[in-house]
C-alpha cells in the first residue's frame, strides 16, 4: 500500500506517506526543523506522532494500520545525514 518517509530538506526533518519503491506522488504530513530531533528521544516522540496521526486518517476511511516495518531508506533517496 505504502509507506511513512522521513527525509531531510533543508534544515528539516520531513514526514511523508509514499508509495513503496518512489516518492513521486508522496503526501506531505509534517516537518520539524533538525534542531528539535538531534535528540534520538524526540526524534523518536516526532516518528510516533506521524504515525499515530497517519493510523487515525487512514481510519477515518475504512483503513488500518497492521503494523509498522522500520526499515532504512532506500539508498537512492539517502541524504547522507542522520
Amino acid at each position: 500500500m505504502g509507506r511513512l518517509a522521513f527525509r531531510i530538506e533543508g534544515d528539516n526533518w520531513v514526514a511523508y506517506f509514499a508509495k513503496p519503491d518512489t516518492m513521486e506522488g508522496a503526501i506531505f504530513l509534517g516537518s520539524i526543523k533538525l534542531v528539535f530531533v538531534e535528540d534520538q528521544g524526540r526524534k523518536r516522540i516526532f516518528m510516533d506522532l506521524m504515525k499515530s496521526a497517519f493510523t487515525d486518517a487512514i481510519g477515518t476511511i475504512g483503513g488500518e494500520v497492521s503494523s509498522w516495518d522500520e526499515r532504512a531508506a532506500p539508498e537512492h533517496e539517502r541524504s547522507g545525514r542522520a
